[in-house]
């Protein structure tokens, strides 16, 4: 039985995180990166990218027999640009590849039929160091060094005997659906065996209005996972550049959006807030305008129920169908793909965006009738705001009193509060950075709309109204486009 290497110089397919795999190389890793602990994994450089990564071994596949699969179900320009830079690399190291690319085509033609794979480990200090044989090579050095064997599996392609979760047969994001006392239903992006490697995108056109923080990092991803958007932006200055950038990695431009939904079957919306929700349904060339029988309208502003209702109204009278989607997170976590969208309205609309909700977010909620997620959206900031506001409060009381900044944090952060978010709003804030993840405008106008909810129904929300006041002062220091850590200067001036 035949064995195949995956060694350093090798090309192969990578998955990181929740995008598709990508074409890469493993290469050496650098001297001061030490490798995840616990973890079977490689260095691998992807082509067409600066990005460089571990990347767990059951989520790689050697690049040539899984070539032309890849090519198959993966459209998008960045991805064929990758690989034209594989090609590209194969030229220039043909030469120098020669004797490696004989030994591996003979391990092919002795590849027996029918038999599974099974990983054999070397030692894990070594992974990157080769055996006495095997001499550690660089990146510009095609030559590899061995770190696993993989004995050889069927006919058509590579099969590892592993547990399902950890299959390296092409895996797919499948919506699970979970469905809750409350009657509230959760869809989230589960790994599963399928016949592509990727999210499906639905055939659906998808139209995008508002390319701000959260909106452009939707647009990226849903492009990136092969869906076919139509973009349009409301300020004149942001037009030329982002919906250019957009257009050369294969979206399409609309002139209004009236036009976007006209063109579209489902139109999604993200925009600052009630008004500018309300002007973009209704105003001159505005959504409702191309609203026909069957036309999709998801709105995923965060703004206030009243606003959500009169839309929804609106919307189906014109005979629409209707879904909010709110989104928690920031311009990191929707560049990143990893959004938490919380929908209600029609659930036929939310099923139906079931491909595009994957390929923004990690996970989506359904919560049932219109209005719902807006509520829901609204006490999930109300609780951010707060909570941000209170450690600025600390930091600077902390300084206010003699202790260092630095230490309050590195204890807070070994303690019940620690999370990504606390470590890095205050090293922002240690720093001096506010450049936006999420607004100060935008936190503060949440809070507002949520003190507002809590009086239509006689519930005190006097946390949120001290906060609110802080950031209110903070807006009033021309804090108001700087991220929403920048209430911290409400407290020292």
């Amino acid at each position: 039985m035949a064995t195949v290497h995956l060694r350093i110089g090798d090309l192969v397919w990578g998955k990181l995180g929740r995008y598709p795999p990508w074409p890469g190389k493993v290469v050496s890793p650098p001297k001061d990166l030490k490798k995840p602990r616990g973890k079977k994994c490689f260095f691998v450089k992807f082509f067409g990218t600066e990005d460089h990564a571990w990347i767990k071994v059951e989520q790689l596949k050697p690049y040539h027999p899984h070539k032309e699969e890849m090519i198959k179900i993966n459209k998008g320009k960045r991805f064929q640009q990758a690989v034209d830079a594989v090609e590209e690399y194969l030229k220039k190291a043909k030469g120098k590849d020669q004797t490696h690319s004989d030994d591996k085509s003979k391990s092919d033609k002795g590849r027996k039929a029918a038999k599974p794979m099974k990983i054999i480990e070397e030692d894990d200090e070594d992974a990157f160091k080769g055996g006495s044989s095997d001499k550690e090579q660089t990146d510009s050095d095609p030559e590899p060094s061995s770190v696993r064997r993989l004995v050889a599996g069927t006919v058509s392609g590579f099969k590892w005997e592993s547990s399902p979760a950890s299959s390296m047969e092409p895996i797919t994001k499948r919506l699970k659906i979970i469905e809750e006392d409350t009657g509230s239903t959760s869809i989230q992006a589960a790994d599963s065996t399928a016949i592509n490697g990727s999210i499906t995108p639905t055939d659906k056109r998808i139209g995008f209005l508002g390319l701000g923080l959260m909106g452009s990092g939707v647009v990226s991803n849903l492009l990136k996972m092969g869906h076919v958007v139509t973009v349009w932006n409301r300020t004149a200055e942001k037009v030329q550049s982002k919906c250019d950038l957009f257009i050369q990695e294969g979206a399409r431009l609309g002139r209004t959006p009236a036009e976007v939904v006209s063109m579209c079957d489902i139109t999604f919306s993200c925009v600052s807030d009630p008004k500018a929700a309300r002007d973009l349904v209704l105003g001159p060339s505005g959504v409702l305008q191309g609203i026909r029988p069957g036309k999709c309208y998801v709105e995923m502003s965060t703004v206030d129920p009243e606003t959500i209702t009169e839309l929804a109204q609106v919307i189906t009278s014109r005979g629409g169908r209707f879904l909010e989607a709110p989104v928690s997170g920031s311009q990191q976590l929707s560049n990143d793909g990893m959004l938490v969208i919380v929908a209600a309205g029609d659930r036929s609309v939310y099923e139906d965006c079931s491909s595009c909700f994957q390929a923004m977010g990690k996970t989506s909620f359904f919560i049932g009738e219109a209005g719902n997620a807006a509520r829901m959206m609204l006490i999930l900031n109300m609780v951010q705001g707060s909570f941000m506001a209170t450690i600025a409060e600390g930091l600077t009381l902390a300084q206010a009193t003699g202790q260092s900044q630095q230490t309050f944090l590195d204890i807070l952060c070994q303690g019940q509060m620690a999370s990504t978010f606390v470590d890095q709003k205050c090293q922002n804030i240690l720093q001096g950075n506010f450049k936006p993840d999420y607004y100060l405008k935008h936190i503060q106008k949440d809070l507002r709309l949520a003190i507002s909810m809590g009086d239509s129904v006689n519930h005190p929300t006097p946390m949120a109204a001290a906060a609110n006041e802080v950031y209110k002062r903070a807006k009033a220091l021309d804090q108001s486009d700087n991220d929403m850590s920048a209430v911290y200067r409400a407290y020292i001036h």
